[in-house]
């Protein structure tokens, strides 16, 4: 942490009732209070709202850092931390330690990044940073959110997100974008629940197998539907590929995600795209004359492209 600027004496301060208000009765009289929180009700009494800029963004594979300044009158400081969330808070603190007009006080910071979650009621959790920072934790890469359906009527939207980490993947739903981000974190850490955070492990030995399959696997499956699928011409008429792609997938153990596309076709027809939660990833692309149909004939395709990939040797 780095501090600049202008190491100025505080503005003058507003009498209270009560008598001479000072930054160092602040903090002693509200400990519980964070360096954002005790540095904006500063400002606010002294009319200099902090501002706070983003100075550096350096998203690495395992441990992102940012750099932020904030400026209080004729103050600036910096701080930096793995998150956004902390940098502030760090610089915030930076700020603080200046102003201050006893520096005896002892200004206790939280670390926002490691919160207590007995201490915190459960809707004020947040799933999705717990398991970033696990991820950070543990040394494995950073999970990543992608949006794979959207759909429901305009008053009561649903969306599917799925989170890949490593190797494995969850779903989540919600009646937001962020709900369902929440939803597919939550997930995962459920199955952390047992994870001691003094303890660096392998991802593979907490989620136990993959959710999806290899090319590998698949080439060397005993399984009855992925075995009859290599013998099918996928040609005969009325043949629900929908049922036939769900079924093997339930064999091989890998999921399917079924994503309407909006726009129509360069002649009209509806698109929709197959997500299967192989490893690799596949994804299909379907058109038809409707919906069902569009999702059938990505289904088909997902389909002929497994049957291709079963059959190499």
């Amino acid at each position: 942490m780095s501090q600049s600027g202008h190491r100025a004496e505080a503005p003058p301060l507003e009498r209270e009732d009560s008598g001479t208000f000072s930054l160092g009765k602040m903090i002693t009289a509200k400990p519980g209070k964070t360096p954002i929180q005790v540095l904006h009700e500063y400002g606010m009494k002294t009319k200099n709202i902090p501002v706070y800029e983003c100075e550096r963004s350096d998203v690495q594979i395992h441990v992102p850092t940012f750099t932020f300044r904030v400026t209080v009158g004729d103050i600036t400081c910096t701080g930096e931390g793995t998150s956004k969330k902390l940098a502030k808070h760090r610089a915030a603190e930076a700020a603080i330690n200046i102003l201050k007009a006893n520096a005896s006080i002892c200004f206790a910071v939280p670390d926002p990044l490691m919160p207590d979650p007995s201490k915190q009621p459960k809707n004020q959790l947040n799933p999705i940073g717990s398991l970033q920072e696990l991820a950070i934790h543990h040394g494995w890469r950073l999970p990543e959110y992608t949006l794979s359906q959207e759909g429901g009527p305009a008053h009561k939207r649903e969306y599917t997100t799925i989170c890949r980490l490593e190797s494995f993947m969850e779903t989540g739903k919600g009646a937001s974008k962020k709900q369902a981000k929440r939803n597919a974190a939550e997930k995962f850490l459920a199955k952390f629940s047992n994870i001691s955070p003094e303890n660096h492990i392998s991802l593979t030995n907490v989620v136990g197998h993959s959710l999806g399959c290899t090319w590998h696997s698949l080439r060397n499956s005993p399984g009855e539907k992925i075995n009859l699928l290599k013998r099918s011409l996928l040609s005969i008429p009325n043949t629900d590929y929908i049922q036939l792609l769900s079924e093997i997938a339930k064999e091989q153990g890998f999921n399917i995600t079924y994503l309407d596309i909006e726009e129509l076709s360069a002649n009209g027809q509806y698109q929709c795209l197959a997500e299967l939660s192989t490893s690799p990833i596949t994804v299909c692309h379907g058109s038809g004359i409707s919906c069902g149909n569009a999702q059938s004939d990505a289904a088909h395709n997902a389909l002929q492209y497994l049957k291709i990939i079963a059959e190499r040797k």
